[in-house]
């Protein structure tokens, strides 16, 4: 696992003060930051963040508009893994790339970096919500952790229909209005625990598109060959991708710098998913490490996109199998009143791209249930007028906030 030793000072208390969703109790409030510190999340732990987001994009992948946020999904099940223990404890941190304690101090110094900015803003949030159950006692030690390290607040409540539409206000909150929920209903008397993240991203351009000769009209050619009209944003941007022969790209940055979108158009005879196979970490850490400074004329379709998806079938291609079996589960961690084992991880994001920037939001639910008692060169073009992948990542740290596929902008 790669590493680079980084001198970090993570010793600080936060200030979780969330407002009480329920009429339920609160289980943990946190304290008031008496510092702030300058950390930076370590470069091995963002580079296994990476991998883990490229790793479960391809497995997700499903021939449609497919859009994953890998930064909401390893934050919930980062909070989960916290009460993992045993075979299953280790089990998750293969495939998550990390310990839990590496989790832990990743999140840790990421969250408390994220940048203050109203032009360019990411925030994330996350909560626990417990059924108001006797034979269930959450351990005070997985409370406190998720509450000092993802600013979790808990709450216990009855499971009931004003439950539902507690839960899915806080989603409708914490998105931004972008994702309306994640509960239709509360899944029978199973269900025991909800691990929560939510993550709005909401950036303008660095340099918008102004002025009408800046949207164009013109027809994108799907997959199969069929063409839809669209209305294109066409700019000129600095900075230029390329992975070999295979794709060719750009990067868009968002004001501030922080954050960038880049779009990345596979060659020509070259399917979709054939290429999104060949990714990994490494390639694209690669890809956006070895950027080139030129003039690149560009053509982005404007384009709004939903997705909904469980991914207990990826993460179990993946191999986390253990959590998502009832006989083998151990969330000891959490409680030893009853054996609880994963039921269902639920991802939902939404993505709008237009004239003046971006809007963004996923959230994430893990189910527990009840399981027994960037020198300037020649001008290059890039014409995003065919199925292509898109993310929006954490420059600093090349880690993907969102990773995208569009085939139809329709």
């Amino acid at each position: 696992m790669m590493r680079k030793i980084l001198s970090l000072f993570l010793s600080f208390s936060l200030l979780f003060s969330l407002p009480l969703l329920f009429s339920g109790c609160s289980l943990h409030a946190g304290e008031a930051p008496q510092t702030t510190v300058d950390v930076t999340p370590d470069p091995g732990e963002a580079a296994d963040a990476l991998d883990f987001a490229i790793r479960l994009y391809r497995t997700a992948y499903d021939g449609d508009n497919t859009l994953l946020s890998p930064l909401s999904v390893l934050a919930a099940l980062a909070m989960t893994a916290n009460g993992a223990a045993g075979e299953m404890r280790s089990q998750m941190e293969s495939v998550l790339g990390m310990t839990v304690e590496e989790l832990n101090a990743f999140f840790t110094a990421y969250l408390a970096a994220l940048p203050k900015d109203q032009n360019c803003k990411l925030a994330i949030a996350d909560a626990i919500w417990i059924r108001d159950d006797d034979r269930l006692v959450v351990k005070d030690s997985f409370l406190s952790v998720n509450a000092d390290v993802y600013r979790a607040a808990a709450y216990r409540t009855p499971f009931d229909r004003a439950a539902v539409e507690e839960i899915n206000g806080w989603v409708r909150e914490k998105t931004d209005g972008m994702i309306e929920g994640i509960l239709e209903d509360i899944p029978g008397d199973s269900l025991k625990m909800l691990i929560l993240n939510a993550l709005a991203f909401d950036a303008k351009w660095e340099t918008p598109y102004r002025d009408e000769s800046s949207v164009q009209s013109g027809d994108f050619k799907k997959e199969n060959g069929d063409k839809v009209r669209v209305e294109f944003l066409c700019g000129t941007e600095r900075i230029y991708l390329e992975d070999g022969d295979r794709a060719v790209g750009f990067v868009k940055p968002y004001a501030g710098g922080r954050y960038a979108f880049a779009a990345l158009l596979p060659s020509e005879g070259t399917a979709i998913a054939d290429y999104i196979a060949t990714l990994d970490g490494e390639r694209i850490a690669t890809i956006l490490q070895n950027e080139r400074n030129c003039t690149v004329t560009t053509r982005l379709p404007k384009f709004e996109s939903r997705t909904e998806l469980v991914l207990n079938g990826n993460l179990e291609d993946l191999g986390m199998t253990a959590a998502f079996d009832a006989t083998a589960a151990d969330f000891s961690g959490i409680t030893e009143t009853c054996a609880l084992f994963i039921s269902q991880i639920l991802h939902k994001t939404y993505i709008e791209v237009g004239e003046q920037g971006t809007r963004a939001a996923a959230v994430t639910g893990v189910y527990l249930d009840y399981a027994g008692d960037f020198n300037l060169e020649e001008p290059k073009v890039v014409t995003l007028d065919r199925p292509f992948v898109y993310l929006i990542y954490d420059v600093e740290n090349s880690l993907p906030i969102f990773i995208g596929t569009l085939n139809d902008p329709s």
